[in-house]
C-alpha cells in the first residue's frame, strides 16, 4: 500500500541519496559523537527530504546552532523496502554513523516506537523537553501520542495531523442534494456506513458513484476498528474489519463505484471526471487534496478541470492515514541539540515554529502549500482556506478529523498483512472465491509470511 511518503520515495526516486547539509565546507572525520574542527556531527536518517528540508529553516532561524553543528543526512527510499534493513542496521551498528534522528511512517512506526526496534529510542524526557506541559499546549492529539508512545514514555512524534476526512465534489453535491453546504453534506454520508450507503443510493440514481473504488473506504474502516492485527501474539480480525468484505462487495454488487484501485491510473482519472462515471469524493487527510487531487484534477485553478469544486466535512466515521514520526537515538551524543530541533519540528506552536510555517504555507515564503499539523493550537490560528476547496479553510473539518482517530489500533506488521488483506477481499468481491474460502487464504497467507496464526 502506498501512502503519501511512498508518492515522495517514486518522485525523488532513489535507493540511496546521501547529503551534507553544513555551513562550513570542512567534511566530517566523525560521526554522532565527533567532529569537524569546532562542528558536531548531527546524523539524520529520513526516507524522503521532507524533513532534511525542514532543518534548511531551523538553521536559518538559528545561526548558533549552524555555527557548532553539522547536520548530516541519509536518504533512503522505502521502495522495494529498502529503508527499514539499512536504518535498523546502522542503529544496531552504533558508533560514528548511527542516526541521532531518524523517521518513521505510519505504515511501520510502531515497530520503532513499541516494536522489535524500540529499545533504539530515546523518551523525549531525556531530550530536555518537558512532555506533559508541551503536549498540552500545543494541542496534539492523541492518536499521534499513542502512537509514539512505549509504555508511559514519550519517544516519537510527527509534524503532521493525518486525520481524515471525506473529500467531495460540490457540484455533483448540489445536483443530488440541492446544497454543497459541508455540515449538511456530512450528515448525508453519516455518521455510519448505513447513512453512506443510503446516499451512495441517491446518487448513483442520478448516475453518479459515491467512492471511486473500495480503497477509498478502506483506510476509514482499518483505522476505526477498535483493535489491530495481532492481539496476545495471534491473528485478530477486528469486525469492523472483517465488515469490509461486505462493505466492499455492497459497492460493487450496487454498481456504487467505479471498481478501480488506489494508485492506480483509473482511480486518478476519477479526480478529473476521465472515468466510467462521475464520482461524489474521496476519503483521506489534507495531504490526499495537496499532493494527489491537486495535480490530478486537471486544472491548476478554479474552473479548470475539477480544480476549485471540492470540499471537505467529516466522514461517517473517525480514522486518520499516514504521517511521518521522529525520533531520537537513546545512545546520541548530541541530545540537547536533537532535544531543540525535535521540539522545534514536532511541538513548537510559536510564529517561529515549523508547524506554523506548515500550516500557512510559508515555510519557503509565502504561497507554499498549506498542510494541517499535530497542533491544534497552531492550526486555530492558521489560515487553512484553499482555492482547491472553493475558498473552504479545511482545518474547520481537520481539526475535529484528528480528535476522533484511533491510534490504538496498529502494528509493526500492517503494511505486510494489509496487502495480504486487500488481496483476498478483492478475490471475494469479484466472486473468485466464498467469503469463507477468502478469510481462510488471509489467514493461511500471514501463518505463511509472518508465522502469525
Amino acid at each position: 500500500m502506498i501512502k503519501r511518503k511512498l508518492i515522495f520515495a517514486f518522485v525523488f526516486g532513489c535507493a540511496l541519496i546521501t547529503l551534507v547539509l553544513t555551513g562550513c565546507s570542512k567534511k566530517s572525520d566523525g560521526g554522532a559523537a565527533g567532529s569537524t574542527g569546532a562542528k558536531q556531527v548531527i546524523n539524520l536518517w529520513s526516507f524522503t527530504d521532507e524533513v532534511p528540508k525542514m532543518l534548511d529553516k531551523y538553521r536559518e532561524l538559528h545561526p548558533d546552532f549552524d555555527q557548532k553543528y553539522e547536520i548530516k543526512t541519509t536518504i533512503i527510499a522505502t521502495t522495494d523496502g529498502a529503508y527499514q534493513p539499512a536504518l535498523d542496521a546502522a542503529l544496531s551498528g552504533g558508533g560514528s554513523g548511527a542516526p541521532d534522528i531518524y523517521t518513521a511512517e505510519a505504515a511501520f512506526v510502531l515497530k520503532y516506537t513499541q516494536g522489535d526496534a524500540a529499545q533504539f529510542a530515546a523518551p523525549y524526557a531525556s531530550l530536555g523537553i518537558d512532555v506533559s506541559s508541551a503536549l498540552r499546549e500545543a494541542d496534539i492529539a492523541q492518536y499521534t501520542v499513542d502512537i509514539g508512545s512505549r509504555g508511559s514514555e514519550l519517544v516519537a512524534l510527527g509534524f503532521q495531523a493525518t486525520g481524515g476526512a471525506f473529500i467531495y465534489r460540490r457540484s455533483i453535491a448540489r445536483d443530488v442534494w440541492g446544497t454543497d453546504d459541508p455540515a449538511a453534506i456530512k450528515g448525508k454520508v453519516g455518521p455510519g456506513w448505513d447513512k453512506f450507503f443510503a446516499a451512495a443510493a441517491d446518487l448513483k440514481a442520478k448516475g453518479y458513484g459515491i467512492v471511486s473504488g473500495d480503497g477509498d473506504i478502506w483506510h476509514a474502516v482499518e483505522n476505526s476498528s477498535d483493535r489491530g492485527w495481532i492481539v496476545d501474539g495471534k491473528l485478530n480480525i477486528d469486525p469492523k474489519r472483517e465488515e469490509f468484505l461486505d462493505l466492499s462487495k455492497r459497492l460493487k454488487d450496487n454498481g456504487y463505484h467505479n471498481d478501480t484501485e488506489d494508485w492506480q491510473d483509473a482511480w486518478f482519472a476519477d479526480m478529473k471526471d476521465a472515468g466510467a462515471k462521475k464520482v461524489l469524493g474521496f476519503f483521506g487527510p489534507a495531504w490526499l487534496i495537496n499532493y494527489v487531487m491537486a495535480g490530478n484534477s486537471g486544472g491548476s485553478k478554479p474552473g479548470e478541470g475539477t480544480y476549485g469544486d471540492w470540499a471537505v466535512c467529516e466522514p461517517p466515521v473517525g480514522f486518520f492515514w499516514g504521517g511521518t514520526w521522529l525520533l531520537a537515538n537513546k545512545d546520541s551524543k548530541v541530545k540537547d541539540a536533537v532535544g531543540d530541533i525535535i521540539k522545534w519540528v514536532t511541538l513548537d506552536y510559536s510564529e517561529t515554529g515549523l508547524q506554523y510555517y506548515w500550516a500557512n504555507g510559508t515555510l519557503n515564503g509565502p504561497g507554499g502549500t498549506k498542510d494541517t499539523v499535530g497542533s491544534g493550537t497552531v492550526m486555530s490560528r492558521s489560515d487553512g482556506s484553499l482555492e482547491f476547496l472553493g475558498g473552504q479553510n479545511m482545518f474547520d473539518a481537520f481539526v475535529p478529523a484528528g480528535q476522533f482517530a484511533n491510534g490504538k489500533n496498529l502494528t509493526q506488521y500492517d503494511e505486510s498483512i494489509n496487502l495480504s488483506w486487500r488481496g483476498q477481499v478483492r478475490e471475494y468481491t469479484n466472486g473468485n472465491k466464498s467469503r469463507a474460502k477468502a478469510l481462510a487464504d488471509f489467514r493461511q497467507l500471514v501463518a505463511d509470511n509472518l508465522d502469525i496464526r
